[in-house]
């Protein structure tokens, strides 16, 4: 029978969650699904790849853990819920993270600005990392 500890009061943490967690939260290298599936295989040898990307995408809803996409580029995920900024190669799609000090309250200036009711934001940065450059 699987545990019934949640994280956030809103989603079970089952094995096969803890465990992509657990790996997720182990690396600073922002994996994408196809290689959380490789690391989770080598302790749940029977996970799915389509178990993966499931949970990954209901633990990214949940607050769980970060999705980081941007148009035509793989989905990366990130252990880090801390709001922090990062940059990712144009060449071969590494993400970094980026320790900035912003002083800025931009969510506040996004929703005085246009009226949203602003619930996140991300800042990304693109350039060519140290072995592509």
């Amino acid at each position: 029978m699987e545990a019934d500890v949640s994280l956030g009061n809103t989603l079970r943490v089952t094995k096969q969650r803890q465990v992509l967690l657990d790996e997720l939260r182990k690396v600073c290298t922002h994996p994408t699904a196809d290689e959380l599936y490789q690391m989770a295989r080598k302790r749940l040898p029977r996970i799915s790849l389509g178990t993966v990307y499931r949970n990954l995408e209901l633990m990214a809803e949940n607050g769980m853990i970060q999705k980081l996409e941007v148009g035509g580029t793989q989905k990366r995920f990130d252990g880090n819920v801390v709001p922090h900024c990062h940059v990712r190669c144009l060449k071969c799609g590494r993400v970094d993270d980026l320790d900035l000090s912003l002083d800025l309250d931009l969510e506040s200036l996004a929703r005085e600005q246009t009226g949203y009711a602003i619930v996140r934001h991300s800042i990304e940065f693109g350039g060519f990392c140290p072995v592509c450059r």
